[in-house]
């Protein structure tokens, strides 16, 4: 295929590309630093400076994939960001001028807690993790309702927390619903999941969570 990913500098986006051009997809990537791309020079990889907030140094390049992949993310604890949001705002935008209709993108299962959740995982999440990430979350969770909102073919993958463990390709995934304790999985097994569901149309118009 050929596949347009956003991020691809961050953990899981690293090894996105990694895998994509091991599956011998053509990949174009969008990032402010195309030095920090190991894989700089594989004959299928297109590199592209641009920032998502900034549409103009990459919307003329969306034509002509057949999927959208987005890593996107903020390492700013400290400040309110918009780069999930209006990111994905930009990317859908784009998307509809060129033609292209499905869309992946990465948001987080900290965003909800399931009722069946166990009460110390419960307040983990309320009272650690969902403040030290607020910012990021909310942002996150304003993503969610732009790409809900759209027309494209989207998933939504909410992860738990991510690991640098190994691509084992073995993990649960639940479609539409809460996954039942979710803890953690790698980001190899992530990129895993998105690479094999691009063409999955049971996961379109979905919210997916995963986990080991």
């Amino acid at each position: 295929m050929k596949l347009l990913i956003f991020g691809p500098t961050g953990g899981s986006g690293a090894q996105l590309l990694t895998q994509a051009l091991d599956a011998g997809h053509d990949v174009t990537v969008v990032a402010r630093d195309p030095g920090r791309i190991p894989a700089a020079g594989h004959a299928r990889l297109a590199l592209i400076t641009g920032d998502v907030l900034e549409p103009r140094t990459w919307e003329a390049a969306v034509g002509g994939h057949e999927a959208v992949l987005s890593c996107l993310g903020s390492r700013d604890r400290k400040h309110p960001t918009t780069v999930y949001s209006q990111g994905a705002a930009n990317i859908i935008d784009a998307m509809s001028q060129a033609g292209v209709r499905r869309l992946m993108c990465l948001s987080s299962a900290g965003l909800e807690i399931p009722p069946e959740t166990p009460l110390p995982q419960k307040l983990v999440t309320r009272f650690l993790i969902q403040r030290l990430y607020r910012h990021g979350y909310t942002d996150m969770a304003a993503m969610e309702r732009v790409v809900a909102a759209s027309a494209v073919d989207w998933t939504v993958i909410r992860p738990p927390m991510l690991t640098d463990g190994p691509l084992t390709g073995r993990y649960r995934a639940a479609v539409g619903r809460h996954l039942a304790n979710p803890r953690r999985i790698s980001r190899a097994d992530l990129a895993h999941y998105m690479l094999s569901h691009v063409e999955d149309h049971d996961t379109w118009q979905r919210t997916v969570e995963i986990s080991s």
